[in-house]
């Protein structure tokens, strides 16, 4: 039977939840709070990981907080996680994550099937609107229309959902195997992460997930979208935008580096789109829009030649 088809599973013998804090405790709190309100008998343990927070995440009675002593990114901070980790399965949880009081139970129930695999659930916005879990395995063409600002208006269609690597079969109600799934909520079986070493603590942040899915699925085992599972994600809550374009650039280059086209063309082609960029910007300063067409330029181009 092909792996990526669903298949009888026994009842797993138990979850071991692992969370990532760094920033404000308060969100981390509340998700640690709705673990421990569900009673759930699937879930082994709740840890924390404290990531070199500025402000510490505190100690809680029935969840086991590791602090590191240097912040090493979300993927590190994982890996610390599921070092200790006792249960069949992992749930990797963002902190800011808003959760059902069924969801773990419903989570596994999804995947169930599909064992051995990485799972993930749909995730919406507060305001409701889905985010795009289910994608393709990245190419330069992908960052480079994504890099394209003349584009931002015309992404709600799905030629350019595509275009940018999401999987346009990834819908609310769907399950549907797919290269790879966000990783704002995952369900990995935990002697399959350890068997690929976990997560590739080199990326920082971005493209982890999709780096640790490319090497499970070396091993046959499948990434799936259970689109009948809901999460709401605040999303950024934890880091500046600058910060994080930053932390973009660097792991996509890596992740060029490793899989993909190679940096160099990476490079070359996401500049070649923000002189794309250039010209438009350009158009629509002449039109006495407020933009500075020539800083925003700089600005790009500045990412792609700091990053290594």
């Amino acid at each position: 039977m092909s792996a990526r088809e669903p298949h009888p599973r026994p009842t797993v013998s138990g979850v071991s939840v692992i969370v990532a804090h760094y920033g404000d405790p308060a969100t981390t709190s509340a998700l640690v709070a709705a673990l421990q309100a569900h009673s759930e008998p699937l879930i082994r343990e709740i840890i924390v990981v404290d990531d070199a927070s500025p402000i510490a995440f505190p100690e809680r009675l029935g969840v086991n907080v590791i602090r590191r002593q240097r912040n090493g990114g979300f993927g590190a901070a994982v890996n610390t996680g599921a070092s200790v980790a006792v249960g069949e399965l992992i749930m990797v949880l963002n902190s800011d994550l808003d959760i059902g009081a069924s969801f773990v139970r419903d989570l596994v129930g999804a995947a169930a099937p599909w064992q051995p695999a990485v799972v993930s659930p749909q995730i919406v916005r507060p305001s409701g609107e889905a985010e795009w879990v289910g994608r393709h395995f990245p190419r330069t063409g992908h960052y480079a229309v994504e890099w394209l600002t003349p584009f931002a208006r015309f992404r709600h269609r799905r030629g350019l959902h595509e275009a940018v690597g999401h999987d346009t079969r990834c819908v609310a109600g769907a399950v549907v195997p797919v290269d790879w799934v966000a990783g704002a909520a995952m369900l990995i079986p935990l002697a399959e992460f350890r068997a690929v070493n976990g997560f590739d603590e080199g990326f920082h942040m971005n493209c982890e997930e999709v780096d640790l899915q490319r090497r499970l699925r070396s091993r046959g085992v499948p990434s799936v979208f259970a689109g009948t599972v809901t999460a709401v994600h605040e999303g950024g809550g934890s880091s500046d935008p600058a910060r994080r374009r930053r932390w973009l650039v660097d792991s996509r280059l890596r992740y060029a580096r490793k899989w993909g086209e190679g940096p160099r063309r990476l490079q070359l082609t996401l500049a070649g789109a923000s002189l794309v960029n250039f010209a438009v910007n350009g158009v629509r300063q002449l039109a006495r829009r407020p933009i500075d067409a020539r800083r925003i330029l700089r600005d790009e181009l500045r990412l792609l030649r700091g990053a290594q």
